[in-house]
């Protein structure tokens, strides 16, 4: 529908939303962006506290894809006429705690009534137009990474139907509820793993900045609705002459996972994903009908895809797992071949 209307030129826009890109990018200043992003979406768990987290989580999610900082945030509510106040209280709640945690400023919003109840958050951030991450550019010979295991959508499909079991649920929640934020700050080279400043008394200097390979990092992305395989579509068709290969025994999977798609706890939203992008995804005969729906199971406040260099892969890697963000190398950038993406084990 976008590619219908009267295409706007502003020199100011540095990323829009002709680049299928995780947020948009507009230039304030010559060192100075604002980016911004909106999402939200219905219950996807029982606790309304949870679904607030899970959902602040998520909206801020595309902020930390562009190696931003996220600012302000805009709350949007839609709730039953006659619904339960002290519900809606506690999903704003646990969204307030995670924008704080998050160190992003709630200051304002908009409600409507709505028979279903729905929340989210519009979102924006800042960024020096010269670091500004994008889901193209990466480059053959790259290393693929991804920094959350898949299987929310089809956990949270169970959990509708009331039959997820609880180490199910407890895995789903807590990467739902993890931010981004760390993963991104260390691609980003901005974060400092102690309080701040190290040293006592007026011996203290300010603690130094990861240094993370930022020159090495090509593209970055979050892997969201569209599932793994729709996001590393997007960013190989933004990045020039490449396709990728993709390690299944490598791909981490949440606790239930597989177990969800067995028994058939499948969201709409993974046939759609598949229905649209399998045509350009060939598999090994020995990847199996579970891990191949998998890799299109929309995610709720996933992880990052990064492609980076493969020579500074490990240094990556390293970097994240020691700030405690699980990271793995789950596949490789191609010079241009067909299919587009191949999954092998």
């Amino acid at each position: 529908m976008l590619g219908k209307l009267a295409r706007q030129h502003d020199p100011n826009v540095l990323v829009g939303f002709d680049h299928a890109d995780d947020a948009g990018v507009y230039q304030i200043a010559p060192d100075a962006a604002l980016v911004q992003t909106v999402d939200f979406f219905t219950p996807i768990v029982d606790d309304p506290y949870t679904f607030g987290q899970i959902a602040a989580a998520n909206s801020l999610s595309d902020i930390y894809a562009m190696g931003a900082r996220p600012l302000t945030a805009l709350a949007l509510v839609c709730f039953p006429e006659k619904g339960d106040l002290q519900i809606l209280e506690r999903i704003l709640a646990g969204g307030l705690s995670k924008m704080m945690e998050a160190g992003c400023t709630i200051i304002g919003g908009h409600s409507i009534r709505d028979d279903e109840t729905k929340f989210g958050y519009s979102v924006t951030g800042t960024v020096n137009p010269s670091r500004v991450m994008k889901n193209g550019g990466a480059r053959a010979g790259d290393r693929l990474l991804l920094t959350k295991a898949l299987g929310t959508g089809v956990i949270s499909t169970a959990i509708k139907k009331g039959v997820a079991k609880q180490p199910w649920i407890e895995a789903a929640v807590a990467s739902m509820t993890t931010l981004n934020k760390k993963a991104s700050e260390i691609v980003t080279g901005e974060y400092i793993p102690s309080t701040g400043r190290v040293g006592t008394g007026v011996h203290a200097r300010p603690a130094e900045r990861s240094s993370a390979p930022k020159d090495a990092i090509h593209a970055l992305t979050d892997i969201t609705g569209f599932g793994l395989i729709g996001h590393l579509h997007e960013m190989l068709l933004a990045s020039e002459n490449v396709s990728a290969e993709l390690h299944a025994s490598r791909i981490p999977l949440l606790d239930g996972a597989i177990e969800c798609v067995r028994a058939g706890y499948v969201p709409g939203g993974l046939k759609a994903n598949r229905d649209f992008a399998e045509c350009v995804v060939d598999y090994k005969k020995t990847i199996s009908d579970d891990m191949k729906s998998l890799l299109f199971d929309p995610q709720t406040s996933g992880g990052l895809l990064i492609a980076i260099a493969k020579n500074r892969a490990a240094e990556l890697v390293d970097a994240l797992n020691a700030a405690d963000v699980s990271a793995l190398e789950i596949g490789d950038v191609l010079p241009d071949t067909k299919p587009l993406i191949s999954v092998i084990t």
